[in-house]
């Protein structure tokens, strides 16, 4: 049994490909994990151009970006393991997300699981979202199966990454969760219009002020109306979001009030005098968590470094192991398809 799982994340925001080595097991219906190991890989300017240009490229320019990002994912786990290469290791590749569109019944996550397994010659499971859109599900988020399975000794679980999202058991039993808003997509896109690649600890934001009428725009936007499953793209944020936001409001005003937009949107969705795993880049913004904090009334959980950068990256890794064993690896409840089921293709 392959037990030992390499777990590979890119993000929408472009931070960089997260690496992290996993080992699970299962005893008595209960799984365990350990990050062995983990690092995450920034992208040069060329990578973060050509992934973020993607989504306009030719065809036959996004097949080969296909296979380049397959061979470079596949170039960095080889360095990252080296000589550690054994009949009980394989990989579990998010890969990244280019097209997402389940309303459409698309959604395309780009770096070939065939170019990394030839490159490293052992199992490589890929492509976990393709399935469950053809269920009729949103695609999305595959990470709740891990929150139930690993963390169930928190209330709720929820990552600010790209866009923020939240995992919980229902009153009936039943894992939901959904996409809340976007974070780091938002925060990013307008501290590079500063020439950084993210606003450090809020330090923009904090010294603007709230434009009311912006915020308010935000907050009644219809996705927030929505019940789930539901889940946000890039594109979602191009043409509801950004048409929102005009040019002659201050960078500095625009970040506090994404930051307010932000923290209520989460604080709403957070049920009272829980407890909540917090995970993700967006912990690091001090500024961020004062005002989750401030709107919120839960129990706040920071784990160590190792589980808020790489939380995602372990549980795709997890998502590998459950496919490998035959096991469920996605739910109906979470992502609105026609019924449970184990995604991803397996490359041997």
């Amino acid at each position: 049994m392959i037990n030992k799982i390499i777990g590979i994340m890119s993000g929408t925001s472009l931070d960089g490909l997260d690496i992290a080595l996993c080992k699970f097991s299962k005893i008595n219906e209960h799984y365990n994990f350990d990050i062995l190991q983990a690092e995450t890989i920034e992208y040069s300017s060329e990578w973060r151009n050509r992934l973020k240009n993607a989504a306009s490229m030719s065809a036959s320019d996004f097949c080969r970006l296909n296979a380049d990002y397959g061979n470079f994912i596949g170039d960095r786990i080889a360095d990252f393991i080296g000589n550690t290469y054994n009949s009980n290791l394989a990989v579990g590749s998010h890969g990244h997300t280019i097209f997402h569109q389940p309303i459409n019944g698309i959604t395309v996550q780009i770096g070939s699981g065939a170019h990394i397994a030839s490159k490293l010659k052992i199992p490589v499971v890929c492509n976990f979202r393709e399935y469950d859109v053809a269920l009729g599900g949103q695609g999305a988020p595959l990470v709740p199966i891990g929150d139930k399975l690993l963390f169930q000794k928190y209330d709720m679980c929820i990552n600010l990454g790209g866009f923020s999202n939240i995992s919980f058991d229902n009153s009936s039993g039943l894992r939901v969760a959904y996409d809340i808003c976007p974070v780091n997509i938002l925060i990013n896109y307008f501290a590079k219009k500063k020439g950084l690649d993210y606003d450090e600890n809020g330090k923009i934001g904090r010294t603007g002020e709230i434009n009311i009428q912006l915020l308010k725009k935000l907050n009644d936007l219809d996705y927030y109306k929505k019940s789930y499953p539901k889940s946000l793209g890039r594109e979602w944020v191009e043409k509801e979001v950004l048409s929102l936001i005009y040019d002659n409001i201050p960078i500095r005003d625009v970040l506090r009030t994404l930051y307010e937009h932000i923290a209520i949107q989460i604080s709403t969705n957070i049920s009272p005098s829980t407890k909540v795993l917090f995970t993700g880049g967006g912990v690091y913004n001090s500024f961020l968590m004062e005002l989750i904090n401030k709107y919120s009334n839960a129990n706040i959980i920071i784990p160590d470094k190792n589980l808020i950068n790489y939380k995602e990256a372990l549980i795709f890794a997890f998502l590998a192991y459950l496919k490998l064993n035959n096991e469920i690896n996605v739910l109906a409840s979470v992502t609105g398809a026609s019924k449970d089921h184990s995604a991803g293709i397996i490359y041997n």
